[in-house]
């Protein structure tokens, strides 16, 4: 697994490359907060792109000429939105749905945010990634050990986002609801994401309430998990999961 920024994370099975939530820009409001490691153009082949929400940054992928008979896996509120961009194989999958590219099997899991959410198990050659997305944590997800056996990496959001207006409403885990999921997960290695994002100064001040510091994640899986091994991935630092 490569991070490449926030929750878009370049995750290769051998010869099999999968790109997470991508985002490459920026908008006023809407900052990765690290750098982004790497550009579309810089990326190469990709086998299949997972999108959990709507939101992400469909438009640099289009912009930057990147293959667009690349499939493209996410829920119902995603497939129409990159149909219109272009996308010639777009797979709609909703919660337990499952679909194949080559050797792949990406499986749709629950999630909830501010938007429709899917999280996914993303599996090939014996080996499980789960992916969380932007997801709070869903009583559903406690199955998946049960229903997909052992998890090889975790990839949790932390920050725990509140939406100011709204009353301060969650719509991500945090980091202690994201520990509490890493043990019941057991992956061999987990790795938070969804960490460093901000709304600018005035957006972090009217719009959003985040906690952007990776290491509270990493102390609540020490004290409740502390056999997990758990890792800050850096935007360019690639992993390999033992």
């Amino acid at each position: 697994m490569t991070r490449i920024d926030h929750a878009c994370q370049l995750i290769e099975f051998g010869e099999i490359r999968v790109l997470t939530d991508p985002w490459f820009t920026q908008t006023a409001t809407y900052y990765p907060g690290q750098r982004t490691h790497l550009t579309v153009e810089e990326l190469g082949s990709v086998d299949a792109v997972v999108v959990s929400h709507e939101h992400y940054d469909l438009d640099a992928l289009v912009a930057a000429g990147f293959d667009l008979d690349t499939p493209l896996i996410g829920p119902g509120t995603v497939a129409p939105i990159a149909r219109s961009k272009g996308f010639r194989d777009v797979r709609a999958i909703e919660a337990w749905e499952a679909t194949t590219v080559r050797d792949l099997t990406v499986t749709a899991a629950p999630g909830r945010h501010g938007v429709h959410e899917v999280t996914f198990v993303i599996q090939t050659g014996g080996r499980t990634v789960f992916f969380g997305g932007d997801s709070l944590r869903v009583p559903e997800l406690d199955t998946i050990p049960e229903r997909f056996g052992h998890i090889d990496l975790a990839l949790l959001p932390t920050n725990g986002l509140c939406v100011r207006p709204m009353n301060l409403q969650q719509a991500v885990m945090d980091a202690e609801q994201a520990a509490g999921l890493t043990a019941v997960l057991k992956p061999t290695l987990a790795v938070p994401q969804h960490y460093a994002f901000h709304s600018g100064r005035l957006g972090d001040q009217i719009i959003t309430k985040t906690d952007r510091d990776p290491l509270h994640y990493a102390d609540a899986v020490a004290r409740i998990a502390p056999e997990i091994d758990v890792r800050i991935v850096l935007p360019g630092i690639e992993v390999t999961v033992p």
